[in-house]
């Protein structure tokens, strides 16, 4: 596969969608161990559906990227800065770690804080924020970690192998992020 290097950190970076990706994507979609996480284990993913969400994220300039780990140029996952309302300098990011072996590496904090830079560095958005779901122990400690702080809850509004779990709401502001994650930052 053909990747670029738009946001480079120390281990992983992160390069625009690449349609060829599709067919391990929808592998991941397929996986309850990767899906029950992110709200999406009712979905059907088919990989004619998942080439099309591909191909109209790329048409629309959405910001949704491939996490492809420096070393060996392998596609480790999927992440985004979605929803972006630049009148009020807010969006939402989305991140997903496709593989079980690859769950667990600091992956995920990295991603993050990439993200967060380019949003409020190059972007200049002042709140960022994201949801999880109130089992994802995993998830919140490295939101937490990155500096998100919850602001709310929705309470047993999801329904998940016969039980309800709560949602969680968490944010940062460009004035609580503090670092410099992109390497590959001209200025």
């Amino acid at each position: 596969m053909k990747y670029y290097k738009k946001l480079v950190g120390d281990r992983i970076y992160l390069s625009p969608l690449n349609i060829e990706d599709a067919e391990k994507y929808v592998g991941w979609f397929c996986d309850f161990k990767t899906t029950d996480g992110i709200e999406k284990s009712g979905n059907i993913m088919t990989l004619q559906a998942e080439r099309e969400w591909i191909e109209k994220s790329l048409k629309n300039n959405e910001l949704n990227f491939a996490i492809v780990n420096l070393e060996n140029n392998e596609a480790i996952g999927t992440c985004g800065i979605v929803d972006i309302n630049y009148q009020n300098r807010i969006a939402t990011v989305g991140i997903l770690i496709g593989e079980e072996r690859n769950r667990s590496n600091g992956y995920g904090t990295e991603v993050l804080r990439l993200l967060l830079d380019f949003g409020f560095n190059y972007l200049n958005l002042n709140n960022i924020m994201l949801t999880v779901l109130s089992f994802n122990e995993r998830a919140i400690k490295c939101y937490e970690k990155v500096g998100f702080k919850e602001f709310g809850r929705r309470r047993q509004c999801y329904f998940l192998n016969g039980k309800y779990y709560d949602k969680i709401y968490m944010d940062i502001l460009s004035n609580e992020f503090q670092g410099d994650y992109i390497r590959n930052k001209n200025i």
